[in-house]
């Protein structure tokens, strides 16, 4: 008989249960509804908030950026989920302890991508980190056919001029695989940890990280009240906001559900890319994010969830 797992439950597609079916199924079909919109809307303020730390990171530098929205993310944070330290063993902690180093890798390494290839073309390389979630246990032809579509977009998202940036493009990968580790490490604060307390302690793992070296890149002369106005709105709508809700998100859907909704990012970040950066893509790289957006969602919309036994069914009826 396989194991139980509540997060595994709720994030499933519950159909007809022994008993209170109708009322788990709905419960169920609104969980997975308030999520997608939930994951939808921090897709937005996140690439929102990345093209507005595009503006930044040629001022201040990408330390700087990431080192203030953590800031930001434990201030706003911390006071509403502090963690009970009595009750934290290693079991316990580490899955938060390793959310915390990831955070930090996959925003620095990020942001300096964005600060060599452009936020449209950072965004779609780093897209490749769910995408490969999804494509991780699969067998199916269709999976392998639309792998290489996106790998092929990516190559003339990056080559479409006839250069190839290599670090840049590093960067962005080494992102990518930060956040195929965040999607996994979040889901499982989520279960270990009540609210948000479990982000708290990754928060603070962080910003311990990223502060140091921020320091070392730090010149005050840079700064003015507009640079900080920016900088704090960048904490709010790219880390306090959207990271806060992942834990509410990633308890009511899926992962595979999650990297279909963010399918869609790249093609928003492109947006934001030109509307607040001012970036222009050739006709080739516009086909290329296209490209790669449709290739993960095809193939991530295709997968059949995995069968829902009747424990776990019985389990989600009870409140």
């Amino acid at each position: 008989m396989p194991a139980f797992s509540k997060a595994d439950a709720a994030s499933g597609t519950v159909g007809r249960c022994p008993d209170g079916a109708d009322r788990s199924s709905v419960r169920t079909r609104r969980d997975k509804l308030s999520g997608a919109g939930a994951q939808l809307a921090t897709e937005v303020s996140i690439n929102f908030g990345s093209s507005l730390a595009g503006l930044l990171i040629p001022v201040v530098g990408s330390p700087i950026v990431v080192a203030v929205r953590q800031i930001v993310m434990v201030v706003v944070v911390l006071p509403l989920a502090r963690p009970k330290l009595k009750n934290l063993t290693w079991a316990r902690i580490w899955p938060a302890l390793a959310l915390g180093v990831v955070l930090a890798v996959m925003n620095l390494t990020f942001y300096q991508a964005v600060s060599i290839l452009g936020l449209g073309i950072a965004a779609t390389i780093e897209f490749l980190g769910p995408f490969a979630l999804a494509l991780i246990t699969s067998r199916r032809i269709l999976d392998f056919v639309c792998a290489a579509a996106a790998a092929g977009g990516v190559f003339l998202l990056t080559w479409s001029d006839g250069t190839l940036d290599v670090f840049g493009i590093v960067l962005a990968l080494t992102a990518a695989a930060s956040w195929f580790c965040y999607i996994l490490l979040t889901r499982r604060v989520a279960t270990e940890f009540a609210g948000l307390e479990g982000i708290s302690v990754a928060s603070m793992v962080s910003l311990v990280i990223v502060v140091p070296i921020a320091l070392f890149t730090l010149d005050l002369s840079a700064f003015t009240w507009g640079v900080v106005g920016l900088l704090l709105l960048v904490g709010v709508v790219s880390s306090a906001f959207p990271y806060t809700l992942d834990t509410y998100i990633l308890r009511r859907i899926s992962p595979r559900l999650y990297a279909i909704i963010t399918s869609f990012g790249p093609v928003i970040a492109a947006g934001f890319g030109a509307l607040v950066l001012g970036e222009t893509f050739t006709l080739l790289q516009q086909i290329a994010i296209v490209v790669v957006c449709v290739a993960a969602g095809a193939a991530i919309a295709t997968q059949r969830d995995r069968p829902i036994y009747d424990l776990e069914l019985t389990a989600t009826a009870i409140p």
